[in-house]
């Protein structure tokens, strides 16, 4: 068992990983792509949405809001296309690679001694190749992509701010830090309460697996309310680990949210008192900035949560 050092993540053990990827490089590489075309699109919306209120609905001119509508409708579409080659193919590669590492681990296995099957629970062997390996799908198909993807928007986004109004940006970034910090904090304490999940998930397999494959010994020996009450003591112990993850995604989340609205707050109390002081500041980049603003904090929240699924 790994040891519960509170490291956030465990780079060594997922480059080990990432070697099963080498014989679907090109639909790896492809799925980053897809990554990297998501992110460029994603600030377009907003954009679009700034120059349709500055040149169109101020404006009233209508034959200018038809066309940037339309182009909101092909960038809307583009995204769509996007996303689904990015889901469909990221969570191909992932039944792939988990296919690949299951043929191997029972190999594996079937090179064992009898001296390790007679010291080792079954139970915790079935968890390891079926629901462990499970897990490693989703991976790519919720993990590392979509973190990559939203780092990525992340980065874009932020450059794109800073390109529009630098001041808007600052005002933003000052409430980064505090998001960052509980962002990291969440992190090291969810791998410690994952791994105490994945040992509960693993004793209750193993003693289910070996009470129904005993079961007619058990019956012999009367020992029904003894394994009753030692299961419900099982449960009991499962049950309190997962709770300890509901509560740190109950505490983050709402964090999260908190900051996201506290720079949104900031953005139209700055930008409305530029306004009504006739500076250059327009309506449009408001509204374009409290987009931006959700496209940057949302990824937080989602790669926070995508960790979940790597660290597990």
């Amino acid at each position: 068992m790994a040891s519960k050092t509170g490291n956030a993540f465990d780079f060594s053990l997922f480059k080990r990983l990432l070697k099963y990827t080498n014989p679907y490089k090109v639909t790896f590489y492809f799925v980053a792509f897809t990554a990297v075309l998501l992110s460029l699109l994603a600030v377009l919306r907003p954009y679009l949405t700034k120059i349709t209120i500055n040149d169109s609905i101020v404006p009233k001119d209508n034959d200018n809001l038809i066309l940037y509508v339309s182009l909101m409708l092909g960038v809307l579409i583009l995204e769509v296309i996007f996303q689904f080659c990015f889901i469909y193919f990221a969570n191909w590669l992932g039944q792939e690679v988990i296919r690949d590492i299951r043929v191997n681990l029972f190999d594996h296995m079937l090179q064992f001694k009898k001296q390790y099957y007679d010291q080792s629970a079954v139970g915790r062997l079935v968890t390891r190749a079926v629901s462990d390996i499970e897990t490693i799908a989703s991976i790519f198909s919720q993990g590392l992509f979509m973190i990559i993807s939203d780092l990525l928007k992340m980065l874009v986004v932020l450059v794109f701010m800073f390109f529009q109004d630098w001041k808007l940006t600052f005002l933003v970034l000052a409430v980064m830090p505090f998001i960052l910090y509980a962002t990291r904090v969440f992190q090291q304490k969810m791998k410690i309460a994952f791994e105490e999940v994945r040992t509960q998930v693993s004793n209750l397999n193993s003693f289910v697996q070996e009470r129904i494959t005993g079961m007619k010994i058990l019956q012999i020996f009367g020992r029904e309310d003894v394994e009753y009450e030692r299961f419900k003591e099982i449960n009991h112990k499962h049950k309190k680990a997962w709770i300890k993850t509901v509560w740190y995604n109950s505490i983050f989340f709402p964090i999260a949210e908190m900051s996201s609205s506290i720079a949104i707050g900031l953005v139209v109390w700055f930008g409305g008192l530029q306004i009504t002081n006739g500076d250059t500041l327009d309506l449009g980049i408001i509204v374009m900035f409290i987009q931006l603003i959700q496209m940057l904090f949302r990824p937080l929240r989602q790669i926070a949560d995508k960790f979940n699924t790597l660290q597990m």
